[in-house]
């Protein structure tokens, strides 16, 4: 991995692409991010460059935290995230990486923190077909049958069942890069990405490169 950064989702609208098709695009506040401390095989055992992003009051900030980025020379950050760059010598602790990272036209992996839904029923939680609504039918929304009396006895992991649903890590793989804004720091890109308004999202270029 070559180009990452920390964002924030603005929101959902719409643009115009250069043929004049109207292409749906998630609004980015990419960055800017600061290097608070690079990593190294002899000392930590793998390379990786360590980012802070988003402001926060210093009063939310621990001791070790402030030491942290006092040592840096960075204001005190929201988030500590870590980039396994291959290039990740070349980056400097106090480095400021900004949007103009990526290019239009580059393919990402967004990385977000979905929307959460609270405890829902199975049929919204893995989209169950709901059972007869007359007839004396008593089985509309369960989950059906959970599983054989005597054999094998117990219910299979995995089963589909009501629960919590929503408010985990989720990755949306090979999106486009439609426009950058590098004065405001806002990427637009192609699609949807997970999590709602103003939650952190990490772009990184994707894993599935074109041949």
């Amino acid at each position: 991995m070559k180009k990452a950064i920390l964002a924030t989702k603005i929101g959902m609208t719409q643009v115009f692409g250069e043929n004049g098709v109207l292409v749906p695009v998630t609004v980015l506040q990419a960055g800017p991010v600061f290097v608070t401390q690079v990593k190294t095989v002899d000392n930590d055992g793998y390379a990786a460059v360590q980012v802070g992003y988003g402001d926060i009051r210093e009063a939310l900030v621990n001791k070790p935290r402030k030491g942290h980025f006092a040592k840096a020379g960075v204001a005190n950050k929201r988030y500590l995230r870590e980039f396994k760059f291959e290039n990740a010598a070349d980056y400097k602790v106090g480095q400021e990486i900004k949007a103009d990272i990526f290019a239009e036209g580059d393919r990402i992996d967004a990385v977000g923190k979905t929307k959460g839904k609270g405890f829902q029923g199975a049929i919204k939680r893995h989209n169950l077909s709901r059972g007869p609504m007359k007839h004396g039918s008593k089985y509309h929304r369960h989950a059906g049958s959970n599983g054989a009396a005597t054999t094998p006895g117990r219910v299979f992991k995995g089963k589909h069942m009501p629960g919590h649903m929503g408010a985990v890590r989720a990755t949306v793989q090979n999106l486009e890069i439609v426009r950058i804004d590098v004065e405001k720091n806002l990427v637009l890109v192609k699609g949807a990405v997970p999590g709602p308004k103003k939650s952190l999202v990490m772009l990184k270029e994707t894993v599935k490169k074109a041949n």
